[in-house]
């Protein structure tokens, strides 16, 4: 049932899991929240309900806010009492008109005429059920990336956007910023001629990968709703390893390195090269099992012939692998150096040396006049939320809106499709199947538990 947040409500519901490890490093606060004081009108402040409330989801509801948002509902499966309670009255002043809930699909049904959009942050595999309810009630949606756990999940949310015409926003953050848009900008521009190679890497996995077994049984924490947390995944009992981070390394929650880093690592040259999906894909890794992503992988994507490139390969890196000794070199990097940048972009005539978080260095002749006469394509905007705000009260419709950002999560995905079956695979992308890897389709989907569908 839904309440008025009261004091104690706020310390055991608000803030939960705040502190949980490696959440948000300080460098991505830095770079990528971004929250950006943009008072509106009261009549222009759409209200919003935020869905999911631990680490990331903390921060989405402040930058929404922030945006000119209005937080009316919030909702999560935890209230065990937080660590950070000197933002207590922060909060309380900050959201005064906010009920508390702790099941979304409740506060979807029951008390929809609450709020006018909804913000989705909790574990990837609530994305696609919470984000579809919210659609089909008629709700604008804010989704955090990857848009869904799922190639079939994505494909739904994609078309479900389509037909129901709400404002949707992909939680990939650095799209929205000036940095990556002028960075498209250069390549389609030509500043290093037509594209050949793409190298991209991360320094994720920092959770627990590799499991084979899982975790033994523990009682549930007193104030988690185990149920609730499970939602649309299949039934096992609670243990330590999977809330409220680590879940990121269990394929029956989370996506893996590629999962939770490819949507902004790779979102940069998806974009600005503009092929359509990958027809081939391969990858090599260390330890992948059936109930983990892997400790290392490294995923290469054969991108069609385009506009601005021939036909390529994009290579992923993750775990500490890193590209080719060459690649480096052709940039004049150290392996230090390298690792300061999450994406290497080689054409016929240079290369860009490029990081999502604010870094890019061009190699290549005539840097002043090419940087110059690149003309500027993109509209800018302050951040991602903004984006949002203004399209729900009738702006240019986001630029990672569901239409857009549904493609590119399924490209991620089958990245990950690539990784668990090992081997080179052909990949038919308006088909979702592989029509020379038929085990492939075990992992495009799955059946919810009963009581977890998305409609």
């Amino acid at each position: 049932m839904a309440t008025r947040i009261r004091r104690r409500e706020f310390l055991v519901g608000s803030l939960a899991a705040l502190a949980s490890p490696g959440c948000l490093s300080p460098r991505m606060l830095g770079s990528l929240t971004q929250i950006v004081d943009r008072p509106l009108p009261f009549d222009q402040q759409p209200r919003i309900a935020c869905i999911g409330l631990g680490g990331r989801g903390w921060v989405d509801a402040q930058r929404i806010a922030a945006a000119g948002g209005r937080v009316t509902a919030l909702c999560d499966v935890d209230i065990t009492p937080p660590t950070w309670v000197f933002l207590m009255n922060d909060v309380i002043e900050q959201f005064p008109e906010a009920r508390f809930h702790r099941d979304y699909r409740e506060m979807l049904a029951n008390h929809a005429d609450d709020f006018d959009a909804v913000v989705i942050s909790t574990p990837d595999h609530h994305h696609c059920h919470a984000a579809a309810l919210a659609m089909h009630a008629g709700k604008h949606v804010y989704c955090q990336k990857p848009l869904a756990w799922s190639i079939e999940e994505t494909r739904q949310l994609t078309e479900l956007a389509r037909e129901t015409g709400v404002v949707t926003q992909k939680g990939n953050q650095a799209h929205a910023t000036d940095h990556l848009r002028r960075t498209v900008e250069l390549v389609r521009g030509g500043v290093v001629g037509r594209v050949q190679q793409i190298h991209c890497l991360t320094d994720r996995p920092i959770w627990p990968q590799g499991m084979k077994e899982r975790p033994a049984p523990r009682p549930v924490p007193e104030d988690l709703d185990w149920d609730l947390w499970l939602g649309p995944a299949p039934e096992r009992p609670y243990a330590e390893g999977y809330h409220s981070f680590n879940w990121r390394g269990w394929w029956d929650f989370g996506t893996g390195a590629l999962g939770d880093m490819g949507c902004h690592i790779l979102d940069m040259p998806i974009w600005a090269l503009d092929t359509g999906t990958p027809t081939r894909l391969s990858a090599s890794s260390d330890g992948t099992t059936e109930e983990a992503a892997p400790n290392a992988s490294t995923v290469s994507m054969r991108l069609p012939a385009g506009a601005y490139s021939e036909e390529l390969d994009l290579h992923w890196y993750d775990g500490g692998r890193l590209p080719p000794a060459d690649i480096a070199e052709a940039v004049g990097f150290d392996e230090r150096k390298l690792r300061d940048f999450d994406c290497i972009v080689l054409g016929t005539d240079g290369a860009i040396a490029f990081n999502h978080l604010g870094k890019l260095e061009l190699h290549a002749d005539a840097k002043s006049e090419a940087l110059r006469d690149v003309p500027q394509s993109i509209p800018r905007v302050l951040n991602d939320a903004v984006e949002w705000i203004d399209g729900i009260n009738g702006g240019s419709p986001p630029l990672s809106r569901f239409e857009i950002s549904g493609p590119f999560n399924e490209t991620v995905m089958a990245g990950n499709l690539a990784i668990r079956v090992g081997r080179t695979m052909s990949w038919d992308a308006a088909a979702m199947r592989s029509p020379d890897t038929p085990e492939a389709s075990q992992y495009l989907g799955r059946t919810p538990r009963p009581g977890w569908g998305s409609r």
